[in-house]
C-alpha cells in the first residue's frame, strides 16, 4: 500500500512521449488559378471525409507585370463546419441545436481564421516567382494523409512537383502518378 490506496491502484505508467508530427511541405504548379483553385477545394473535400489532415494550404499566383499574389483558402470555413456540428451535438444535450451549432459554428471559424501559420510566405513568393506568367502552384504542409484515397483525387489535375520535403522515392512517385493525371498504370 502506498498512503490511502492499494498498489494495484498506483500503479507506475509510463511516461507519454509527445513527438512533434513533421508535416510535409508539396508544392505542385499548376497552368493557371483556376485549376489551382479546383484543387484546393478538393483538399477541402479530402480534409472533410478525414482523408487529409493540413497544416496550411496557399495558392501563389504569378500575375502579369511580374506580382505574385498569395491566396489562402479560408480553413476558417473548415473550422465553421466542424464547429457547428460539435456545436449541434452539444446544443441537442440541452435541448437547444441551433443555438449550440451557431456558438459552434463561431467558435470553429475564429479558431480557423486565428491560425495564420505555416509556410512562410518569403519563400512562396521567390517560388511563385519562378512559375511562367499566368501560372499558379498550390502549396501544402501535409500532416496525415490517406495516400490511396488522396492521390487519386489530387492527380486527376496533373501539375508538376516543384518543391518538396518528401524522400526521393515519394516525391517521384507523386510525380509520376500526377503524369498519369490518376489513370491505372
Amino acid at each position: 500500500m502506498n498512503g490511502n490506496h492499494p498498489e494495484r491502484v498506483m500503479r507506475h505508467r509510463p511516461a507519454r512521449s509527445h513527438h512533434a508530427v513533421m508535416a510535409n511541405l508539396v508544392a505542385i504548379a499548376y497552368d493557371d488559378l483556376d485549376q489551382a483553385q479546383q484543387v484546393t477545394e478538393t483538399l477541402a473535400g479530402l480534409m472533410k471525409e478525414h482523408s487529409l489532415e493540413l497544416e496550411d494550404v496557399v495558392i501563389v499566383e504569378h500575375r502579369g507585370g511580374g506580382k505574385i499574389k498569395l491566396h489562402q483558402p479560408s480553413m476558417a470555413g473548415l473550422g465553421a463546419a466542424s464547429g457547428a456540428l460539435w456545436g449541434g451535438l452539444i446544443g441537442l444535450i440541452f435541448f437547444m441545436p441551433l443555438f449550440g451549432m451557431a456558438i459552434g459554428a463561431a467558435s470553429g471559424a475564429a479558431g480557423g481564421a486565428l491560425s495564420d501559420h505555416g509556410i512562410d510566405d518569403k519563400f512562396m513568393k521567390e517560388l511563385g516567382d519562378k512559375l511562367p506568367e499566368g501560372g499558379a502552384a498550390v502549396f501544402v504542409l501535409v500532416r496525415e494523409a490517406t495516400v490511396d484515397k488522396v492521390l487519386p483525387q489530387i492527380s486527376k489535375f496533373g501539375g508538376h512537383v516543384i518543391q518538396s520535403s518528401l524522400s526521393n522515392e515519394q516525391e517521384a512517385a507523386l510525380q509520376d502518378a500526377l503524369d498519369k493525371r490518376g489513370a491505372a498504370a
